[in-house]
């Protein structure tokens, strides 16, 4: 088992939970987006399940490992996380903030071969090689995300999760982002991804998870779990599936 939540659940201090009793099982390595509307709890589910934020109520494990019982160098060996938020004032090259990742396996002053190694493999799957020596401040949002994304690679932990990957990147980076969620996938992670952006889930994840107020209203492959009406009660807009030539299908909204 990769990923058990159950019964999740989180507010902050005494306000009214933002989560209620969220719970689903991931078995083997997929590529799952979890979206709804603005303040459906999406980014609050993914910082519990990087164990950035402790349940008000429920557990979450992974590979059979509570994560409110682990250690950070423990935890982090397990899951990596891409925060939707570009910290700012980072005094570092994109090769010393893509190292960052390999700190949970830290065994002395200095980075290993093995750490080298796996950089250079972070930057070719980011295709960051050209900006490896440049000021992480010096480089747009788009290029920045990819940054965190690589240092996250680097980290070698089977779960990554992603919050708002795609925010700040065009069309292409986007396309080449998700083809490399796949790649992913077959080498064996799973990848949670919370998005916005319906019509590129439903064409690349294997599963969706819809929130809706705090609650997981859907859970299924993205035929099953974006159906229209479902869609119209959650987001108050119509949605249409369409059928192109190649069968390919295609998610789109409005009236």
């Amino acid at each position: 088992m990769m990923l058990r939540m159950e019964g999740l659940g989180y507010r902050y201090g005494q306000a009214a939970p933002v989560l209620r009793e969220v719970s689903a099982e991931v078995v083997g390595p997929a590529v799952i987006a979890i979206v709804g509307p603005n303040g459906a709890g999406k980014s609050t589910l993914l910082d519990l399940l990087a164990g950035q934020k402790t349940p008000w109520q429920g557990t979450c494990a992974v590979q059979g490992k509570r994560l409110d019982l682990l250690r950070r160098d423990e935890l982090c060996r397990l899951v990596a996380h891409v925060p939707q938020h570009v910290p700012r004032d980072v005094p570092f090259t994109v090769e010393e903030v893509v190292l960052t990742g390999r700190i949970p396996y830290g065994v002395g002053l200095y980075e290993s071969a093995e750490d080298y190694a796996l950089m250079e493999q972070a930057l070719r799957r980011t295709r960051l090689e050209a900006f490896r020596g440049r000021r992480f401040v010096s480089l747009s949002g788009g290029e920045q995300q990819r940054v965190l994304l690589a240092a996250a690679l680097c980290q070698q932990a089977p779960v990554l999760l992603l919050d708002e990957p795609s925010a700040h990147l065009d069309p292409e980076n986007q396309a080449l982002l998700w083809e490399l969620f796949a790649e992913l996938k077959k080498s064996g992670h799973l990848v949670v991804v919370v998005t916005h952006h319906l019509a590129l889930a439903a064409q690349n994840s294997d599963r969706i998870w819809l929130l809706d107020r705090g609650r997981l209203v859907a859970d299924g492959p993205p035929g099953e779990a974006l159906e229209p009406r479902r869609l119209e009660e959650v987001f108050h807009v119509p949605f249409y599936w369409h059928g192109g030539d190649d069968g390919r299908v295609f998610l789109t909204y409005g009236r």
